[in-house]
């Protein structure tokens, strides 16, 4: 999760130094379009790549996102069907059965804290 938070920060300080930083803008607003609409795909790929490469991921596939975002949906306590309708999936069991293995930070941290009740402290940090 911390890689995402990461891309998210530099993806956030990308937006504020555009023509369009309001949150209500498209995070890859067209100057062509006037901010009405966004980037065409390629070029929000590319301007991906390069927020993925200065978050230190490297490559990046653009669908990556599509994963993340469903995970703060749910995150944030966004009704399923609220989530399905933001995604466009057509049927709710592709929000729920493909993008529904997600991992919170809530998780990782409850999973922490079983591994340190089960593992002698030693084996978890390697000494």
């Amino acid at each position: 999760m911390t890689v995402c938070i990461d891309l998210l920060e530099v993806l956030k300080v990308w937006k504020q130094g555009t023509q369009f930083p309001a949150p209500e803008d498209w995070v890859f607003a067209s100057p062509a379009q006037l901010g009405k609409l966004p980037w065409s795909y390629p070029a929000v790929w590319k301007a991906f790549q390069k927020a993925a490469e200065g978050a230190g991921i490297g490559k990046l596939a653009t669908h990556t996102m599509r994963h993340t975002y469903r995970a703060w949906l749910d995150a944030a306590g966004t009704p399923i069907a609220v989530q399905q309708k933001l995604m466009r999936h057509a049927d709710i069991r592709t929000t729920m059965n493909i993008y529904g293995d997600v991992v919170t930070d809530e998780m990782s941290q409850a999973h922490a804290k079983v591994v340190q009740m089960v593992l002698p402290k030693k084996a978890v940090n390697g000494r």
